[in-house]
């Protein structure tokens, strides 16, 4: 071969070598779909993988739960069934709450320049869009509105269920409840519980299907739980799945014009979206363990639910008394810390101070109530109550909340310089 061919075929073969590569990158990419499913191009091998080496054995491996049969024997059974039981047998108890309410508006004609006109109407019709509130010019119209949605489910077969109260904490609103099958009912409130976000309503009608309520006590934290509910008051029985994050929490959770302080509720991030307050969590067994309640907007998965175990309490306490009566001590309180310790010269750091509330009818012990006939007075020091150590992590209340009146609590009180422990019989209010 001659140098002055060589010398010509050399550029050649770069050209192709360049458009050679060039279109092959360009058919590559001219072919990758626009709609993303949140993979990566192209799809990673293995597809599941806890870590970095290449799993043994198949990708679901992980994902298994060991239950124990016997003490030699283990049957592994995929959490993934265990989840998609649990949800089969909970969702038909699993109901939507809607909310009607009778709402006054006022609309004025001729207010808005486009009103009359005929090409604007073409498209917006005689709606509302052309009207402008005024009260003075215009007569009031009522309507029957839907304000808002909730979850709920049900407990017995003849139709009470469970929700939240500030689902069902208006007198002048109307409750409808919408089954897993789309079948709709009126829903009376039965009962509301003033200590707790729970509400009891009923509906009429037999067979419907129902949950277990579980032993929330037993939860632990680590645990798998499923939460169910109305997400958005739109998406019926949406299921989300997570992990109970801790225990015993105390929040300050409202909304709406509602606010609550609630104690020893649970954490979980299961999410929890609005709409779905008054579901259920539930554990692996179809056990309901929990009342979906609130969710911290300012972070990321973190949901509340109240312990079934107080739905419980609720329940016998309807059936005996034909409203929910709590257990009732009669003393104002707030923590002691180690900052309200020296601001006030105090002797502990821990315990709930008897205090008087921010009005002046707001009593630091409540006249002929248990602690006053106990003797209790304001600025007296409870530090601990059956046993247990009063802190901002045990607060009185959560103590107190899991008695029932008649029941007895013995506390060990700090009395002018004095410590003595006293015996109190719980009253109810």
């Amino acid at each position: 071969m001659s140098e002055k061919f060589k010398n010509k075929l050399l550029p050649l073969l770069l050209l192709v070598f360049f458009f050679g590569a060039f279109g092959g990158s360009f058919v590559g990419s001219a072919f990758k779909p626009n709609i993303s499913l949140g993979l990566s191009w192209p799809f990673p091998t293995p597809f599941f993988s806890e870590n970095l080496e290449a799993p043994t054995e198949s990708p679901t491996a992980d994902f298994n739960v060991a239950l124990k049969v016997a003490d030699k024997n283990t049957v592994t059974v995929p959490e993934e069934e265990a989840v998609v039981k649990a949800v089969s047998q909970s969702s038909p108890a699993v109901v939507s709450i809607v909310i009607t309410k009778k709402v006054t508006q006022y609309y004025s004609q001729g207010a808005n320049p486009f009103s009359n006109d005929p090409f604007f109407r073409q498209f917006f019709g005689d709606s509302n869009f052309f009207n402008t509130p005024n009260q003075n010019q215009a007569t009031p119209k009522t309507e029957e509105k839907e304000v808002g949605a909730g979850s709920g489910f049900f407990i017995t077969s003849d139709g009470l269920l469970v929700t939240n109260k500030h689902v069902a904490n208006d007198p002048e609103a109307s409750y409808t409840v919408v089954l897993n099958s789309g079948d709709k009912l009126p829903a009376e409130v039965l009962a509301v519980d003033p200590n707790n976000d729970l509400a009891l309503l009923k509906v009429k009608g037999a067979g419907f299907a129902t949950i277990t309520l579980g032993d929330s006590d037993k939860i632990r934290i680590g645990q798998t739980v499923i939460a169910i509910g109305n997400a958005l008051g739109e998406y019926r029985n949406t299921v989300t799945r997570g992990i109970v994050s801790g225990l015993s929490r105390t929040i300050t959770a409202g909304g709406a014009g509602f606010s609550e302080q609630l104690d020893d509720v649970i954490q979980t991030d299961a999410a929890i979206n609005p709409g779905n307050s008054g579901g259920p969590l539930i554990n692996l067994s179809g056990q309901v363990v929990g009342v979906n309640t609130a969710v911290n907007q300012g972070g990321q998965s973190l949901g509340f639910a109240l312990p079934a175990n107080l739905v419980k309490q609720m329940v016998e306490s309807v059936q005996k008394y034909g409203k929910v009566v709590r257990a009732r001590l009669g003393v104002r309180f707030m923590p002691v810390t180690k900052q309200l310790k020296e601001q006030n010269s105090l002797p502990y750091d821990y315990g709930m101070l008897v205090v008087r509330g921010a009005n002046v009818d707001e009593l630091g012990i409540i006249p002929g109530s248990p602690a006053d006939k106990a003797g209790l007075k304001e600025n007296n020091i409870i530090l601990e109550a059956d046993g247990q150590k009063l802190t901002l992590e045990k607060l009185l209340s959560t103590i107190l909340k899991k008695k029932k009146p008649g029941d007895k609590v013995t506390l060990k009180v700090w009395q002018t310089g004095v410590v003595n422990t006293v015996t109190i019989t719980l009253d109810s209010f």
